[in-house]
């Protein structure tokens, strides 16, 4: 079984910082894409911020020069360090990664998402 668990949310004013983890735990052999994505109250989930396992990174525009997503992979984590934070990043942030477990002997990969961390700008 493979789980993640996210950690770091929390209540910040205008123009603060958070850091938020994800850790994937469990019977992991290897981690691919691991990325970041939200959902504000009433709106659609969406993405915020992605990185390979070489380290390749992608980040939605909203977020370009404020946040940093980086991993450590020998710690199957991804962090995302987001600064400048705007009431409008009011969310639930939720880890996501693509990773191979060895289930009944049989290497296989699959998309496993954390159960979500609350972050919240206000003043």
């Amino acid at each position: 079984q493979v789980q993640l668990v996210e950690s770091g949310g929390g209540l910040v004013q205008p123009g603060g910082s958070l850091r938020l983890s994800c850790v994937a735990s469990g019977s992991v052999l290897s981690i691919e894409d691991m990325g970041w994505y939200r959902q504000a109250s009433g709106k659609q989930r969406e993405l915020v911020a992605t990185i390979t396992r070489g380290g390749t990174t992608n980040y939605a525009d909203s977020v370009k020069g404020r946040f940093t997503i980086s991993r450590e992979n020998t710690k199957n984590t991804v962090y995302l360090q987001m600064n400048s934070l705007k009431p409008e990043d009011t969310a639930v942030y939720s880890c996501h990664a693509v990773i191979q477990r060895l289930r009944l002997a049989i290497r296989e990969w699959s998309d496993y998402w954390g159960q979500g961390t609350q972050v919240t700008v206000s003043s």
